[in-house]
């Protein structure tokens, strides 16, 4: 039999489903307490009916809130402008799920869905709801960088380097940096572009011993010189003069494993 050293879930995939995951949990919590303290005028309907109505609400708001965060962190840097993704979060949340609420609001607690001249005494406490849910996530939850491990020994190498130009085909690679669309690959050899996601670069990067810096940085290792910081920040001196920038998000736990 032959063993496999790659998991079947992919490295990349890991991080965002144990989100998904914690954010689903903390959503369901959150519903519970809701229930519970009858919050928003809901404690004189039952208990049974407080849970019905609050946790499936806020396990729908979290689905719809994590695929609102996945797009609105491709526009802007959450290490950048945390209140601005705070903002933008709040507001490309609190409107659909003001919706739905309306909607099951009334046929839970009344048997029928309510008139729409009752959808904007919706939008403040989903607002505020989502608002405090949104800064918990951003200024709080820490999130894992990706890390790629070096292959055992006879166990299958990683891809990515068959990704090289020919120009590039053996060389070291130190380093792979996301640019709109494209990726540069930073080498012992001098760097060039390919055409790629940095998400599924990280898929196949595994084999090789290196860790994402940067939500567009994977450095390897053995590449790292020095580290400097300013501004509350770090930047990794790689070999060749490439300066890697260390993400305030990620700084803990590369800290943690010994990168600086």
């Amino acid at each position: 039999m032959t063993h496999n050293p790659i998991p079947q879930q992919s490295v990349a995939a890991r991080p965002v489903t144990l989100g998904l995951v914690r954010g689903l949990l903390v959503a369901a919590a959150a519903g519970g307490v809701l229930a519970f303290s009858g919050a928003f005028g809901t404690v004189e309907a039952p208990l049974w009916m407080r849970l019905v109505y609050w946790v499936p609400v806020m396990l729908a708001g979290a689905l719809w809130g994590q695929l609102c965060s996945w797009l609105v962190q491709r526009w802007i840097d959450l290490d950048e402008k945390p209140w601005l993704t705070v903002a933008a979060l709040t507001l490309s949340i609190s409107g659909p799920v003001s919706v739905l609420v309306w909607l099951v609001t009334g046929l839970v607690f009344d048997g029928h869905v309510y008139p729409l001249r009752a959808l904007p005494l919706m939008v403040g406490p989903v607002a505020l709801i989502t608002l405090t849910m949104s800064a918990i996530n951003v200024f709080l939850a820490k999130a894992q960088p990706v890390q790629t491990h070096a292959a055992p020994v006879g166990a299958a190498p990683a891809r990515f380097p068959d990704r090289l130009p020919p120009k590039l085909r053996g060389a070291v690679i130190r380093a792979v940096q996301a640019e709109d669309h494209y990726l540069r690959i930073h080498t012992d050899r001098g760097s060039d572009l390919i055409l790629m996601r940095l998400s599924d670069a990280l898929d196949e990067l595994e084999g090789l011993e290196g860790a994402q810096t940067h939500r567009s940085w994977w450095v390897a290792r053995d590449a790292v010189r020095d580290v400097s910081r300013g501004d509350g920040r770090a930047t990794l001196a790689l070999a060749g003069g490439v300066t890697a920038p260390v993400s305030r998000r990620y700084a803990k736990a590369l800290r943690d494993a010994g990168w600086y």
